[in-house]
Formats: structure tokens, C-alpha cells, sequence
């Protein structure tokens, strides 16, 4: 996200941000009437408009505006920005840790994509330098349980390391973000590992891929439908 776009979005539009989400535009498009925000924010209908449209020029929503309101739904910006939030309130009323979030999930089988593109030296010249080690040619696949697909969102209000996208000859390779994580069975604990998050993947918000340096099935003594538990750190 960009710096203007960062500064763009103050507390009242975190407030509207919330009314909005409050209406369920998290689970999909709503129907907002700048009338009806308004009046729950107890500005003007033009206040509340151009609160909406610094949500959007933030990332943070998306809008359809239509002859009687508009219809509005949360990005993964927006959904990260109020876990923000939540994550602060969390740890004043909770004593929580605001830069972890622990996931859990069972080991599956993938469709050996990630061997491949794991193992392209564009991506992997970028792993050596910015994770400190050279990965298994493979990922660690997870399904997420119902409640970490939930939690999972406030993963992207932590820093990663940005692996850049790159080119050859042939194609253009996408960009990915990779987000410190420890994975563990039980008593026994892998480090380091590293989630990883591409700009564009054909898995959905229920899974994970998984990096390390070695063979996790193996370190961890694992397989396809054993739960594991996943800590995810913000970068220091």
C-alpha cells in the first residue's frame, strides 16, 4: 500500500470501516446508503461519501455505487487494518501479543506446484538473501480449521519479507510476501519456517504453504491428516 494511501485513512474513517464490516461486508458486497452512514455517524451524507471513497482509494473496500446506494465489501486491506484494531484492544484488555497469530490446521498433499516454482533460481537467489537459507524444494501444504481461516486475516497486519516478482525470456513471475512462522507436532518444533504468501496462487484462504530449509514431513515425523499448529511472528 502506498504512503498516501496509509495517511489517508485516520480514525474516523477506521470507524466507518467498522460500521461497514458491522453491516457483514466482510463476508461479501452490501448495501450501503450514505444517508443511513450518515446518520450512524452522525455527520453529513457528504462526510460520510467521502469517507467511503478514502476507504476505497486505500484499498480498503470496494464499491459499486448504484442509483439508490452503493454496494460495498472489504478488501484483505480492509479486513487488516481492523485487525489492527483488534489486535491493539486485544492486548489492553487481554494482555495478548499483538505481533503473533497461531494457527492450526491438518497436513495435506499439494499439486507439486510449489516444487517447481520453489526451485526457479529468480525465487530462490531471493530466499538465500533475505530468509538466510536455501529452501526444500517443496511446500508444507496445511488446511486451516475453521477458526484459524477466520484468524488468518490478521496475518497480513504483521511485516514479511517481500520476495520480488521477476522475468525471463518466456514469462513474468509473480511477487510473494514470506511471513516467519514456527510449525509444530506435539512436543517437537521446526524452525525456522517460513509462510508463504503469493501475489497470485491458486490455493484460497483456507490453505498454506509452507517453506524450510528442510524437509518438514521428516523434521516433524508427519503426514496428510495430522494436525500441526502454526505461530506466525512479525518481522523484528
Amino acid at each position: 500500500m502506498s504512503e498516501s494511501a496509509v495517511t489517508a485513512v485516520g480514525n474516523d474513517e477506521l470507524t466507518a470501516l467498522k460500521i461497514v464490516a458491522l453491516e457483514g461486508a466482510r463476508s461479501g458486497p452490501v448495501k450501503i446508503s450514505c444517508s443511513g452512514l450518515a446518520e450512524r455517524l452522525d455527520a453529513s451524507n457528504q462526510t460520510a461519501s467521502r469517507r467511503l471513497q478514502r476507504l476505497e482509494d486505500a484499498g480498503h473496500l470496494e464499491r459499486d455505487v448504484v442509483a439508490d446506494g452503493q454496494w460495498v465489501s472489504l478488501t484483505e486491506s480492509g479486513e487488516a487494518a481492523l485487525h489492527r484494531e483488534y489486535s491493539h484492544y486485544r492486548r489492553i484488555f487481554e494482555g495478548t501479543d499483538p505481533s503473533t497469530v497461531e494457527l492450526t490446521g491438518t497436513l495435506t498433499s499439494g499439486m507439486g506446484e510449489g516444487r517447481h516454482y520453489i526451485s526457479l533460481s529468480g525465487y530462490m537467489e531471493q530466499f538465500e538473501e533475505r530468509l538466510g537459507y536455501e529452501p526444500f524444494p517443496g511446500t508444507f501444504n496445511v488446511d486451516l480449521d475453521e477458526e484459524s481461516v477466520r484468524a488468518r486475516s490478521a496475518m497480513s497486519s504483521l511485516s514479511g519479507v517481500a520476495i520480488d516478482g521477476w522475468e525471463d525470456d518466456e514469462r513474468t513471475f509473480g511477487p510473494a510476501t514470506c511471513y516467519a512462522a514456527t510449525v509444530a507436532d506435539g512436543e517437537t518444533v521446526a524452525e525456522p519456517t517460513h509462510i508463504i504468501v503469493p501475489e497470485r496462487t491458486h490455493h484460497d484462504e483456507t490453505q498454506l504453504e509452507i517453506i524450510a530449509p528442510v524437509r518438514l514431513r521428516d523434521e516433524l515425523a508427519v503426514e496428510d491428516g495430522d494436525e500441526v499448529t502454526i505461530c506466525v511472528e512479525a518481522v523484528r
